[in-house]
């Protein structure tokens, strides 16, 4: 399959109505189509995985053909500095970042990094680990924690949501895990800083929730 078929199907999925109300979301709807993510997925099973397809669907700038790339193709390390919205940046941790060798690693580097998006796939790859990989060792979500701390002073909406997602999905891992994020959200809500007074909060309400207790 060709990427301008793949386009021509993306047009044809696409609501442009519903394009007018993306801004307010967060996502950026310059280059966009508005496709469900189900229908997106039925678009990925007439193709296979295919690294040159996805190079040729990133290159083109188009908002779900930039997601589809997390379906079909292998990371690049160059794609997350081109991420320009939330929901690009956590269909690839979800689809594809997570099921990598190296996911752990990218997560703790991309965590440290300035750019924006970058940061939060960082966090939000942390976060999807958390919830897929029930096999892991807690050490590893220990060491998630630590940087969560560290970087929660951090006052940019999209990272700190992703911080606050991180941290209580850590939480949500095991008996362990819960009091050590509890714990640590509660060393980050004594930073002197809205944002991590927020991360932190939001994180206690919820692990300390009947629900998951």
């Amino acid at each position: 399959m060709q990427p301008s078929d793949i386009i021509q199907k993306l047009e044809s999925l696409a609501d442009p109505e519903a394009i007018k109300g993306m801004a307010h979301f967060g996502t950026n709807p310059e280059h966009t189509y508005l496709i469900s993510i189900p229908n997106l997925r039925e678009t990925t099973r007439e193709t296979w995985i295919d690294h040159d397809l996805a190079k040729q669907l990133w290159t083109t700038g188009i908002h779900k053909a930039r997601i589809l790339t997390g379906m079909i193709d292998d990371p690049m390390e160059a794609w997350v500095k081109n991420f320009d919205s939330w929901d690009v940046c956590d269909r690839c941790c979800m689809n594809l970042s997570d099921k990598t060798h190296f996911a752990y690693k990218k997560a703790a580097d991309w965590s440290e990094r300035e750019e924006e998006f970058i940061k939060r796939e960082g966090f939000a790859l942390m976060a999807v680990l958390a919830f897929h990989d029930k096999k892991t060792q807690d050490e590893r979500f220990l060491k998630f924690l630590t940087m969560i701390k560290q970087e929660s002073t951090d006052q940019r909406s999209f990272v700190k949501k992703a911080m606050n997602w991180a941290l209580r999905q850590i939480g949500e891992w095991d008996f362990n895990l819960n009091r050590m994020a509890i714990k640590r959200a509660e060393d980050i809500k004594e930073c002197d800083t809205k944002s991590a007074k927020w991360i932190a909060s939001d994180a206690i309400r919820a692990l300390t929730s009947e629900g998951i207790q």
